[in-house]
Parts: structure tokens; C-alpha cells; sequence
């Protein structure tokens, strides 16, 4: 299938269509900025609550009268242009295919290595969020503003979370199988080269053993000769780093190991310099880094979760203390116990991280409506992601019912090279969403390859259906094509037979907001979909009622700029605790309970409205290997930026040879 990197098959249809999109412009810019000076934010209203002079509504009151103007006098130009616009939108491709060429620019993409599925597996991560890049005067309904500015924030702060070193914890005590206690996501780490033995307690725990940065076959070498039967590394893992913790029965460090680490305190040097951009200073005042604030990782103070802990006698020091300087933020990715951990019995871990998984391979947008923003954001992945596809959808009235004013908001970004991508629209939105096509964007992805020199491939969908409460029925609708359009494109762009198989499929995985959670009442004919038969919901445990972890994914929209959650690191504290998650999470409306918020939502069960999700599953996967779900997250990093809370789902295929 030939991948489509321009919107229309030839430069005159494309120069004819800038030409159109310039003489329209004008009027949209012009009415986007006159409906918005009228629907202020809740920042915006504390800001002005203090001007004694009613300035803003003195400049209201000048600039309408001109915008009207100007916006009439715009009319004229914007019909022609309309007129060109309109019937150019049946020759263009349903999406944009952006490929990096420069792979100096990624900071990410130039640390992969090609799998070659000869060890004992690899892992994969899959991130999803909506980022409500809607044109700035839509965008205020959900008391967001600033597209434009927010949009490069947005695509900093993901790329940079995700470009972090990860750091493997691995774990060998009587006593303690977990550090989720903790609640550690990232961790100091020496400079590069710096193999030196860091003595440290953890809880618990009273020493670990730091293999140095990308460690690369010392790790290998070292995790044989363990009798611990700790895991080998995954093959193909890139920028990974492995701390071994060994537990003692006392939780104190001896004098020596005390020594040790005073000794490396001193001899740390110099801060790495951070990722470009991270120095820029957004002027949208959401936007401003606070102290405590990790989301772009160049705060000068670390959060909670970005401290590692020591003993140092009946006394606890914070490693900030240790090392002077904060080298990286790097994610702790934990490893799964064979025994029960602390009140669950899952099999995987899960946390409310302040950052993106470290090793993001696969990222799923919703919401990204604005197409100047989309080319911000594009900008800002592509320092990371070598793949992305954007500008999913269809204009005007080609292949859909109704007129589509803007497109499905998909945007998808990869490390590993798309082979294959699919969109459909769904035919049967209403009211509002119907002026947009949403719908769903389907891929197929190369991974790898086998010694015998089959390609190892992945399939990804992301989707966002009907908003609208009470469209159940449409919802629904929406799932059956879903499924089926998922059938088409498995069996459309398979190139295998069971005799001869030249591809062997690693994972198939769907994701996106479907706009309905699994704990309302009202939902109930979407939570039994057959959809969830097939696919594997790791929050769900099963129709009506989420694992005890699982929290909500959409945010009080009243609530987004109050100081307690407009930081990653603040956010994430808030919503560790059921108190902070009453107030700060939409809950589930129901007509049963008091019309008092705090009232209905303690009476509800859940943690939440968890509309955004990541499924899997283990259907039309190559027999002989197995998938399974590592780590779920749910991610703070974009606080003040979005009015919904991204997740992130890293799955594990096991090959078979050499498993522990």
C-alpha cells in the first residue's frame, strides 16, 4: 500500500487549495478571535478579578466593533474561497504521511535497533491522549485556550518525558517485592560511562547495584550469572539502564556504603544540558514551569516521585542531597514479582506517573482539530518520533453523510516505519460531532524481523467516537463498524498464509476516547460490547466495575488551573488520594444521588470517569508467541494543557526461547 505524504496526488491541486484556504483565512481568524474574547477561561477571570479599572471589558468593548468590520469586510473573499475549498476536498487523501529525513533532529528515533526476535522477547510501548486542539474560541468551552502556544508545549513535554534513560528495577527480598510504596517513576543517574556501584536503600532494601547507562551486553553477562533468576533484558531495548536491589535484614546502609555514597555526592558533576527547546518560555501563562514542576524535566526541584530515598542510620536523606545535580530524570520501570503485591493481586504494575513512559515507541492523538496546531505539534514529536501521520480525515461532503467542517483529530507518531494505513469516517455522527469526521486510523507497523527473514509487524488503532451524553445508540453503531473495519484491514493488508508465513504479528492493539466509562449506569449497552470480548481492557474487571487502581480520565474542567493540579507533579499528588480525585475528576452523573457534587461522587463507585483506553489483544498473533501487559499508566505531564489525562500501556512479547 502506498503511503500518502502530501494531502492532494499533484502540486496544482495543492497550490489551488492554498490559494482557497488563503482567502478564507482571514474570516475564520477573525471569528475565532471575536467569539473568544467573549468566553473567558478560569484563569483569565482570577486575572482580571483584580483589575479595578474593568480594562479588559473596556477592550472588548473598542476591538468588537472592529473585529465585526474586518470580519464583513472579509465575507466576500471567504465565499470565493469557499467556493474553490469546497470541491478541491473530494481529490484529497484521507491522511499525511510525515517521515523524518534528517534523523540527526530525533533524539529518539536514532536509538533504535532492529529486532531480530532471537532472545527471550521485547517490550513495546503505546501511549494515548486527548489534547483538545480545537480552534481557540471552541477550545475555551472546555476552558482551555492558546492552541497554538499549547500545542508546542504539548509535543515538548511528551517528547522530552519519553526520551528520558529508563532504569529497570529489579528486585530480590524476603521481605519487600515491591517499591510501589515509593511511588519512585524516575531516578539520578550517574553520568554516561559511569559504572560505579551506587549504594542505596530503598524502603526496605539496603543496597542496589547501577550497571552504568545503556549497558548494553555487560547487562546480558551479568543477568546469566545471576542466581537470583532475575530476567535478561529484552532484546532490541535501547537507552535502558538495570539497577539490581538486594535486601538485607536490617534497612540501614553500614558505614561503608555510607561512605560510598558521600564519596559520589562529591564527585558528581555538571548537569547535563537539557533537550532543545526546554529553555523556551511559553507567554501563556498555564503554560509557566512552578517549582515542583517535572512536566518538561528542567525544574531545579525534584518531585516526590523523583527522589530516591536513603538510609543513613535511625535518619532519612533525600538523594537530592546526594547527587548535587540532577543528571537525568529517568523512569523506574519496575519488574513484576512472581508473588502477590500489597493489596492487589495484578500481574503488572501500575502507577500515576508525573511523566511518559521513558521509550515511548507509539503515540495516539485524539482532539487535534486545528491544523496549524497539528504542524506545531508535529514539529515538536518529530525530535523524537521518525513517524508521524496527521491531518486524518475528510473535508466537505466526500465519503461521509453530513458536511465536515474539520477533520477526525487522529494523529499518530512511531519510532518503528508504518507499512500500511487505513482511515474510515463514521457516517452516523450527530449534532455537534457531526460537523467533524471523526472515525478511525488504522496501521500497520514493522517492528522487526526473524533470522529466517520474516518481517515481525504490529497493528495499532486509534479511534474517538460520539461525545454527545446519551448517544448510546450511535456509540454503539460506531463500536460494531469498528470491529468490522478492524476484520477488513487485518485481512486487506496481510501478506501471510498459514503455510507460509511471511509476516508473524507481534500485537494488535486499540486505543483512542470512546466517550463512555465502564462504571455509569447510562452506559451499560456500551460497557457489554462484544468489542471486549475480543479485546483486553487491563483497568476493566469486567461490565460495570474497574480494577480498585483504575481512575478516572477526564478532568473537572473548573478545576484546571487551581495551584493544587496545574503542575505534573502537583496533579499527580492530588489524584494518589480518593479525596483529591472527588474533587478533581469528573464522576458519572446520576439521577439517584443529591445534586451536590462532592455528595454524588462519594456515593458513586469508581474513581472516575475513565473514558480514554488501551486494548489488546491476543487473537491473530503468531501462536507460538505470548503478549502481556508490563506496566499501565496514567499520566499527569500535560496538566494545565488538556482537560483529560493520557495513558500509556507498555505490553511484553515473550518469544518462548530462553524464557526464565
Amino acid at each position: 500500500m502506498v503511503l500518502y505524504t502530501s494531502p492532494f496526488p499533484n502540486s496544482f491541486l495543492s497550490v489551488l487549495h492554498s490559494f482557497s484556504w488563503a482567502l478564507i483565512f482571514p474570516c475564520y481568524w477573525l471569528a475565532d478571535r471575536l467569539v473568544g474574547s467573549f468566553v473567558p477561561t478560569t484563569y483569565e477571570k482570577r486575572e482580571r478579578a483584580d483589575d479595578p479599572c474593568y480594562f479588559h471589558a473596556l477592550c472588548i468593548i473598542i476591538t468588537t466593533p472592529i473585529y465585526l468590520a474586518l470580519l464583513v469586510a472579509s465575507l466576500p473573499f471567504a465565499l470565493i474561497g469557499f467556493l474553490l475549498w469546497s470541491p478541491l476536498q473530494s481529490a484529497r487523501r484521507p491522511y499525511i504521511y510525515s517521515r523524518l529525513k534528517d534523523k540527526n533532529h530525533a533524539n529518539g528515533a536514532t536509538l533504535l535497533t532492529e529486532w531480530k526476535a532471537a532472545g527471550s522477547g521485547k517490550s513495546f510501548c503505546f501511549g494515548s491522549a486527548n489534547v483538545c486542539l480545537l480552534p481557540d474560541s471552541l477550545a475555551r468551552f472546555n476552558n482551555v485556550f492558546n492552541t497554538q502556544a499549547r500545542a508546542k508545549e504539548i509535543g515538548r513535554r511528551i517528547r522530552n518525558g519519553a526520551s528520558r534513560p529508563q532504569i529497570k528495577i529489579y528486585i530480590d527480598s524476603p521481605t519487600n517485592t515491591s517499591i510501589s510504596a515509593a511511588s519512585f517513576s524516575s531516578l539520578v543517574s550517574p553520568q554516561a560511562g559511569d559504572n560505579r556501584t551506587v549504594n542505596a536503600g530503598i524502603k526496605r532494601t539496603t543496597s542496589m547495584e547501577y550497571k552504568g547507562d545503556n549497558c548494553g551486553s555487560n547487562n546480558g553477562e551479568e543477568n546469566r550469572e545471576d542466581k537470583g533468576g532475575s530476567a535478561e533484558p529484552h532484546e532490541g531495548e535501547e537507552n535502558t539502564c538495570i539497577v539490581r536491589i538486594n535486601g538485607e535484614e536490617n534497612g540501614h546502609m553500614s558505614d561503608t556504603e555510607t561512605d560510598t555514597v558521600n564519596g559520589q555526592a562529591r564527585a558528581s558533576g555538571p548537569a547535563e544540558p537539557s533537550l532543545e527547546g526546554d529553555a523556551e518560555i511559553s507567554k501563556t501563562p498555564n503554560h509557566k514551569q512552578k517549582e515542583g514542576d517535572s512536566g518538561s524535566l528542567d525544574s531545579c526541584s525534584a518531585s516526590r516521585e523523583s527522589l530516591v530515598k536513603v538510609r543513613v542510620g535511625d535518619g532519612t536523606v533525600d538523594q537530592s542531597t546526594v547527587n548535587n545535580k540532577l543528571l537525568y530524570k529517568a523512569s523506574i520501570m519496575k519488574k513484576t514479582s512472581v508473588r502477590k503485591k500489597k493489596h492487589t493481586d495484578e500481574t503488572f504494575d501500575h502507577e500515576i506517573s508525573a511523566f511518559f513512559p521513558a521509550n515511548l515507541d507509539f503515540l495516539c492523538l485524539q482532539e487535534v482539530f486545528d491544523k496549524r496546531a497539528a504542524e506545531k505539534l508535529k514539529e515538536q514529536l518529530h525530535h523524537y518520533f521518525e513517524y508521524i501521520v496527521y491531518d486524518v480525515g475528510v473535508y466537505s461532503c466526500h465519503a461521509c453523510c453530513s458536511f465536515k467542517f474539520v477533520n477526525s483529530g487522529l494523529l499518530f507518531a512511531s519510532r518503528y516505519p508504518v507499512m500500511d494505513a487505513a482511515y474510515h469516517c463514521y457516517p452516523n455522527g450527530r449534532g455537534m460531532d457531526s460537523l467533524a469526521s471523526k472515525g478511525a486510523l488504522f496501521l500497520k507497523v514493522q517492528v522487526g524481523s526473524t533470522p529466517q527473514d520474516q518481517r515481525i509487524v504490529g497493528y495499532i488503532s486509534c479511534t474517538h467516537l460520539q461525545a454527545i451524553a446519551g448517544d448510546t445508540t450511535v456509540r454503539c453503531e460506531q463500536l460494531d463498524m469498528l470491529q468490522d473495519w478492524l476484520s477488513e484491514f487485518r485481512k486487506s493488508t496481510s501478506s501471510s498464509s498459514t503455510a507460509n508465513p511471511e509476516e508473524l504479528v507481534a500485537f494488535d492493539v486499540l486505543c483512542g476516547d470512546l466517550n463512555f466509562d465502564n462504571c455509569s449506569s447510562e452506559d451499560k449497552l456500551e460497557q457489554q460490547h462484544s468489542l471486549f470480548t475480543h479485546y483486553k481492557d487491563p483497568c476493566r474487571a469486567g461490565p460495570g466495575e474497574d480494577k480498585p487502581w483504575a481512575i478516572g480520565t477526564l478532568l473537572d474542567p473548573e478545576g484546571l488551573y487551581d495551584e493544587e493540579v496545574c503542575t505534573p507533579d502537583n496533579l499527580q499528588k492530588v489524584l494518589e488520594s480518593e479525596e483529591g480525585r472527588k474533587g478533581y475528576l469528573v464522576y458519572p452523573t446520576s439521577k439517584n444521588h443529591s445534586s451536590s457534587q462532592k455528595g454524588r461522587k462519594a456515593s458513586l463507585k469508581g474513581n472516575g470517569r475513565r473514558i480514554d483506553y488501551m486494548l489488546y489483544t491476543e487473537e491473530g498473533l503468531y501462536l507460538e508467541w505470548k503478549v502481556e501487559v508490563e506496566e499501565f499508566s496514567f499520566i499527569t505531564q500535560l496538566a494545565g494543557l488538556t482537560d483529560h489525562l493520557p495513558v500509556a500501556m507498555r505490553l511484553t512479547v515473550s518469544t518462548g526461547e530462553d524464557d526464565p
